[in-house]
């Protein structure tokens, strides 16, 4: 067992998230595997992370990759065994790499042990391990489409799902299903494990009520929301939690928080809470919905953009919290499209500007794989390619019941399915970008021979060795890690302009989020000593700041002021 030591380590980390099934197969059979990770473990060595978060690794049918899970003591067989998980947990951490687990409890699979037994009959012990209603009690309606609540003819009654049917929610009232669940987190923290991000863990506890939902986003159902997120004894149980089990290690807590403010989510990271390090927030990703929710065309308003990540920083600093730094991850679209420039002039220098934005404000950077060499959207042309169960319901939803037409549906897709960021990583130029010897489970992105990871590692200025220098001045540069965060230029809807500042030194960072070149009067927000430039995506950038600077597009830049 590791103890708890309190070093708040994560507070110096930069965290790279490893999505297992699109990684690196090392036996060709299509699908990532340990193996391939533990393959590629030098890789993010060079790169200079601290910490990596894989994706669910546990057995599972798979009907959400990985976030049905069957038994959560085994390793799903198509990505190796738990002799393989063991090598690639000692190999990482004899290279100084912590690893960290997804932990999906709000649900299990329906093969799970405990819910084959518990549909069997009322009065299985299992069956209060989940949540059943002799009628349907409300208009919820899942998150992969139709009801939240699915009939079983064995036991006349109806079981909750905020996902897929597959995908039945535990029944966190139970003290039972509690301690199941502290056993599974002891068992992986007792193999050495760094910590745990925790799959949409704001939704554990349920209004007893359940009442009706609002119909948002032009949907057929209610959203859960109101009766799931940061229910009832949501902190009591993280508390409990953190209490028997958590505080026990030295390790890492993240939890995924959707529909959680910035002010809920002091109650889940406050210093003297008891729960959770931090949350993932989804207030900036919400920002380009539309009528009809995430699958939209819309570009985020740079202001809002700002307003999100000042709220945020604010926020947690006043309770002592710590924030989550985050452009991309498995459920979201590439961030170089969704926020930067893909096109050949600028994805490589919108890339780098991304990364410094996000990279100098005060949190746990973290970096989804692809993003360290600027990965772009797969834009698919055709249903048949998509393999998440979300992108095949809104195809399905949006041809049909909405009417849109399948051209501008899969437009849609393009930008925002999940798919795009679980194509697998491009390695090289050679077939299927060096990810497999067989069949890939998902097509590749077809730009992997322009954009790879070979080509990366060879070229210095590459996005690649960009954030590499990012991470390292993380690591060196104390003031970036506790240095205040300040908001200047406000309502600048082209440039995004903070400082960060601590008693001897003080960053000025100044991002272009366009594709113009801008002359910028920094000396209207900036009095002080010319500084010296510590980073920028252009080389030919001023190494000192004057009362106004050029900035070319997407340019970055960060100063120095002693």
């Amino acid at each position: 067992m590791s103890k708890k030591t309190n070093t708040e380590w994560w507070k110096k980390s930069v965290v790279y998230q490893v999505y297992p099934k699109s990684f690196q197969d090392s036996n060709g059979d299509g699908y990532g595997d340990l193996n391939g990770i533990r393959q590629r473990l030098p890789y993010l060595k060079e790169l200079g992370i601290d910490v990596i978060w894989l994706n669910p690794i546990y057995a599972s049918p798979q009907v959400d990759n990985g976030y049905d899970i069957s038994d959560y003591r085994m390793i799903e067989p198509t990505f190796g065994t738990m002799e393989d998980f063991d090598a690639l947990l000692a190999e990482a951490h004899a290279m100084g790499l912590k690893i960290i687990l997804d932990l999906v409890v709000n649900h299990t699979s329906d093969q799970h042990k405990w819910f084959l037994e518990a549909k069997k009959s009322k009065d299985n012990p299992y069956h209060d391990y989940y949540i059943w209603k002799d009628e349907v009690p409300n208009n919820w309606g899942s998150s992969f489409g139709g009801s939240t609540w699915e009939y079983v003819p064995e036991v006349g009654q109806y079981y909750l799902h905020l996902f897929a049917k597959e995908q039945p929610d535990l029944n966190w009232d139970n003290p039972k299903v509690r301690q199941e669940v502290y056993d599974i987190l002891r068992f992986w923290l007792d193999k050495g494990i760094d910590g745990f991000r925790m799959d949409v863990i704001t939704l554990i506890s349920k209004d007893p009520a359940y009442p009706d939902g609002p119909v948002i986003q032009n949907k057929a159902y209610g959203s859960y929301y109101a009766g799931c997120a940061t229910g009832p004894h949501v902190h009591e149980y993280l508390q409990e939690m953190n209490r028997e089990v958590l505080s026990k290690y030295d390790i890492m807590t993240v939890g995924e928080a959707p529909h959680t403010s910035a002010d809920q989510a002091m109650d889940y990271t406050g210093a003297d809470r008891g729960e959770l390090n931090m949350v993932f927030h989804f207030d900036h990703m919400h920002l380009d919905y539309d009528e009809n929710g995430k699958y939209a065309r819309n570009r985020v308003k740079l202001t809002d953009l700002k307003k999100v990540f000042t709220e945020w920083d604010e926020k947690m600093r006043a309770c002592g919290g710590w924030n989550s730094l985050y452009w991309s991850n498995h459920d979201q679209a590439r961030a170089v499209t969704r926020f930067g420039d893909e096109s050949p002039e600028y994805r490589v220098i919108s890339a780098k500007m991304l990364g410094t934005a996000l990279h100098m404000l005060q949190g746990t950077p973290y970096i989804y794989e692809g993003e360290e060499i600027g990965m772009t959207n797969a834009f698919f042309d055709k249903i048949e390619d998509y393999r998440d169960v979300e992108a095949l319901d809104i195809f399905k939803d949006f041809t049909g019941r909405k009417g849109f037409s399948a051209k501008d549906t899969l437009e849609l897709l393009r930008l925002k399915s999940r798919d795009n960021s679980r194509t697998p990583m491009q390695w090289s130029t050679e077939k299927n970008a060096g990810f497999t010897d067989g069949e890939p489970w998902i097509a590749v992105n077809e730009n992997y021979k322009t954009i790879n990871a070979e080509a990366a590692v060879k070229d210095p200025e590459s996005v690649f060795f960009y954030y590499k220098k990012l991470v390292q001045l993380r690591h060196e540069m104390p003031v970036i890690t506790d240095g205040v965060y300040k908001l200047l230029d406000a309502d600048n809807e082209k440039v995004y302009t903070y400082l960060r500042k601590s008693e001897d030194e003080t960053l000025l960072v100044i991002c272009n989020f366009t594709k113009e070149t801008i002359d910028y009067p920094v000396g209207d927000f900036v009095n002080a000593d010319q500084g010296t430039l510590l980073i920028s995506n252009y080389d030919d950038a001023p190494q000192q700041y004057a009362d106004a600077i050029e900035l070319k597009p997407y340019g970055a830049y960060v100063y120095e002021i002693k």
